[in-house]
């Protein structure tokens, strides 16, 4: 499952430089596809594609939040989602709306950087 960042955030910052996909954003701040990927164009749930490029609305407009369709819990770079690990105050924590198999991590992660499977 992806990592979420509760309300009991402190808005420290210590998270957002150890994501390997670039999945974490300060509050307020507008986030993007493409950033700590290689994704060039996505498909969104609804079918609709946009320009990785293009920016996206904030999650949280208060706390630092995680993108949940980049968060792959750091698997295939680190034993441990890095940003809990770190995290002084322990918000960051599994996001029971997103749960995702081993298998359907390794698979996030090699789309976000588009790893071609040998």
């Amino acid at each position: 499952m992806a990592i979420i960042i509760t309300d009991e955030c402190i808005n420290c910052g210590a998270c957002e430089p150890e994501c390997p996909n670039t999945a974490i954003y300060e509050g307020g701040r507008e986030w993007n596809w493409a950033g700590g990927t290689k994704l060039e164009q996505v498909e969104l749930e609804d079918g609709s594609a946009v320009d990785a490029k293009d920016p996206q609305a904030p999650v949280s407009e208060e706390f630092y939040y995680i993108v949940a369709g980049k968060c792959t819990e750091c698997t295939g770079f680190h034993e441990e989602p890095q940003c809990a690990a770190v995290c002084p105050v322990d918000c960051c924590v599994p996001d029971p709306d997103y749960v995702e198999t081993s298998e359907e991590l390794v698979a996030k992660k090699a789309w976000l950087h588009q790893e071609i499977a040998a």
